[in-house]
């Protein structure tokens, strides 16, 4: 007699990106120049350092790192983000802050607490594929938030959306960097519709041209927000995976206390609390200055590799592609000049001459962008960025 089938996977599965799994592959393939992710240059890893801050924390307090821990995370390490991220308008306290295993985390644990099955979700466009793959299982519906022409037209995306969604901040995917009177007109319409507006900051620290412009978190405070305690409607992510390294798995989420309480209880059914070690070392790193002291090595670093992408760019894809140069973060995006030119295809084509991009379909919900495309410059040095260009040049070539 035949077994009974098993019963099928959750359908929201069968709507995923594979471009995050192939991108983290291609990275451990010397023969594919990856183009695609997100990924910092190992390069820049304070390898000696993190090595003695684990061994100092596993001997000086093994009980707390090798333990179980707070689901909200350390609280010394809360305290320490509340005052790093505080400013004179902007008094966070430990309450404001949750500890979580990367942004990723905080995005997930936001679509846990706020998206009911179906609900509308506002978001910049296009949008960080790792968003859209978080909130998946909860079938949301997007509209567009930015690029926003006017604040009536912020406020009637924003209105009956469960949040917006934004990185103001050399976005991804697109490396825009949102002007200051776009922010200040974000958060004036988060708070005329009641609706959270979650800024998202991987990259913040990334910026090659121009002066850092205010977080939102800091307008929201300049509005009056900020005293006694943070209790407005920016929910602000941020984490060490560019500042510091990934491999952590530190990031933060600072919000109102309702939300972060909100927050900690959906936690407590994902990993129940994060790694005590990382925490420890993420606290030992902010006292002594560690990301402070990476930042500009960093920034000089991936501000001449971002240049040397756009020279190998022009050279060789300027015909098929334009694209704006970003002042700051990981990408360019490109748009193909030609509507026939299906992103897609070049995706599978560039794979196979040895160079692995994202297409715009990853960014896009219905997966409907076939013209958009991603390029990182952080992984990888002048001539291999020129070697990745002639290869997806020559993979545009055979598509026609």
């Amino acid at each position: 007699m035949a077994a009974p089938a098993r019963p099928p996977f959750a359908a929201w599965l069968g709507g995923g990106n594979d471009v995050t799994a192939a991108f983290l592959a291609a990275a451990g393939r010397p023969d594919i120049v990856n183009l695609a992710g997100g990924l910092p240059d190992p390069a820049l890893f304070p390898v000696e350092d993190l090595a003695r801050l684990a061994a100092a924390a596993v001997r000086e307090r093994p009980a707390e790192v090798l333990g179980y821990g707070p689901v909200a995370g350390m609280a010394d390490l809360r305290a320490a983000l509340a005052a790093r991220l505080s400013t004179p308008a902007l008094r966070l306290s430990a309450a404001n802050v949750l500890v979580v295993s990367g942004g990723m985390q905080g995005l997930d644990l936001l679509g846990k607490v706020l998206i009911e099955e179906g609900a509308s979700v506002a978001a910049q466009w296009p949008t960080y594929l790792g968003a859209l793959d978080a909130w998946r299982p909860r079938r949301p519906r997007y509209r567009p938030l930015l690029p926003a022409t006017d604040p009536a037209g912020l406020a009637a995306a924003l209105a009956g959306a469960a949040f917006g969604y934004v990185v103001p901040n050399f976005s991804n995917p697109t490396g825009r960097l949102v002007p200051e009177g776009e922010r200040r007109a974000l958060v004036a319409a988060a708070r005329a519709t009641g609706t959270w507006l979650v800024e998202d900051d991987p990259y913040g620290s990334l910026g090659y041209d121009g002066p850092a412009l205010p977080r939102l978190l800091d307008l929201d405070a300049g509005e009056g927000a900020g005293a006694g305690g943070y209790e407005g409607p920016v929910v602000y992510l941020g984490t060490l995976s560019k500042l510091v390294v990934p491999g952590l798995r530190v990031g933060w989420v600072v919000a109102a206390p309702a939300m972060i309480a909100a927050l900690a209880r959906a936690r407590q059914g994902s990993d129940m609390c994060g790694a005590g070690l990382s925490q420890a070392m993420a606290l030992a790193a902010f006292a002594e200055g560690l990301p402070e002291r990476l930042a500009p090595r960093a920034v000089a670093l991936y501000r001449g590799r971002r240049d040397a992408l756009l020279a190998a760019m022009a050279a060789g894809l300027g015909g098929r592609f334009a694209w704006e140069v970003p002042a700051g973060g990981m990408f360019v995006w490109a748009r193909a000049r030609d509507a026939g030119l299906d992103t897609d295809r070049l995706f599978h084509a560039g794979l196979a001459a040895g160079v692995c991009i994202t297409p715009g379909s990853a960014f896009d919900p219905a997966g409907r962008d076939r013209g958009g495309l991603r390029l990182n410059f952080t992984l990888n040095p002048p001539d291999r960025l020129a070697e990745g260009v002639r290869r997806l040049a020559a993979a545009a070539a055979t598509l026609g």
